[in-house]
């Protein structure tokens, strides 16, 4: 579970980029889909613009580019048009914040050995 209390800032739609990559993709499917799948076009856009308060909470760029990657499939599924924005942003951030490092959770998630010590 991620910290309830951190927030990536979800940011505006990138609309030029994703036509950009749309016709990238419509032109040259198989280039577009790899590059896609290599992390373009979101992971330097949002690095931009998450990249320093990630720092800060203990994620580098090349975890962020690995998270990034692996939500390829539906990075692809918002560049052509099947997938809102608000959907994949927040998602893809979900999924960045479920991974940071566990030193910044304010409490640990109980674990089955805690709740059985609990209930002797």
């Amino acid at each position: 579970m991620e910290d309830p209390r951190v927030k990536l800032a979800l940011p505006e739609e990138p609309i030029q980029l994703r036509a950009a990559t749309r016709a990238l993709i419509e032109d040259s499917p198989k280039e577009g889909i790899r590059l896609v799948n290599a992390g373009f076009p979101m992971a330097d856009f949002l690095w931009k613009e998450w990249g320093a308060q990630l720092e800060g909470m203990g994620m580098d760029r090349a975890k962020f580019l690995h998270v990034t990657r692996g939500y390829a499939g539906e990075i692809r599924l918002w560049v052509m048009g099947e997938r809102p924005w608000e959907h994949c942003i927040s998602g893809l951030s979900g999924r960045i914040l479920r991974r940071l490092p566990r030193q910044n959770w304010e409490q640990e998630e109980p674990t089955l050995a805690g709740c059985a010590e609990a209930h002797r």
